[in-house]
């Protein structure tokens, strides 16, 4: 079975790509969603979380608007967060390609927001990059509600530049040319992966 993993930087067109493949049958697993489960009343994070970060825990769930105002902009409390969400997330990942390999896949996708930033691409035979002219990515990222250039700008400085996560990618999908051209720029390239031999970049994968 292929594992793929689909990244890209804030803004880029990733979520429509997640969206595209599952239409063409492809199982997709989705970190966020796996987080917002985590986060949620009776989550397993949330015990954790609560005891990490008093006060952000509100009838049994975790306030992503409150964590958010603990961690954003302050990094050793970042990373305390994602030592606790971080095997968390792995674990459900884990769980869905198990459940893949059961079911006889030949392809299953992760969708990482930070891929490379947390060295997911181990996991992976090859990584899908999403990309869009930098304007257009600006211009979709701040139409998102509560979005400010400031904001923007934070976040960023978190993602691996786009330039970078590019280089390191097996496969690259331009989204700034419209859903019609991603879908079939995918498409092909899916495609070309499953008619070869092996997986591409196989033998970087770890357990």
């Amino acid at each position: 079975m292929i594992i793929l993993g689909l990244t890209g930087s804030i803004g880029m067109g990733k979520s429509t790509a997640a969206a595209m493949l599952r239409r063409i049958g492809i199982p997709v697993h989705d970190a966020d969603a796996a987080v917002h489960r985590l986060l949620a009343k009776g989550g397993a994070a949330v015990p954790a979380i609560d005891a990490a970060f008093p006060g952000v825990v509100l009838d049994g769930a975790v306030d992503r608007k409150a964590l958010g105002a603990k961690v954003f902009g302050h990094p050793q409390e970042l990373l305390r967060l994602e030592k606790i969400l971080h095997p968390m997330v792995q674990e459900v990942a884990r769980r869905f390609v198990q459940r893949a390999r059961a079911q006889r896949r030949k392809l299953v996708v992760l969708d990482i927001p930070l891929l490379f930033e947390t060295g997911g691409e181990k996991r992976c035979d090859g990584v899908i990059v999403v990309t869009a002219p930098r304007f257009l990515q600006h211009a979709r990222v701040l139409a998102r509600p509560n979005m400010t250039p400031e904001r923007l700008a934070q976040i960023e400085k978190l993602q691996m530049p786009d330039a970078e996560k590019r280089r390191r990618a097996d496969i690259v999908i331009d989204t700034g040319l419209g859903r019609r051209a991603a879908c079939l720029a995918l498409r092909r390239a899916l495609r070309d992966l499953t008619k070869r031999q092996k997986p591409v970049q196989q033998k970087r994968r770890v357990p």
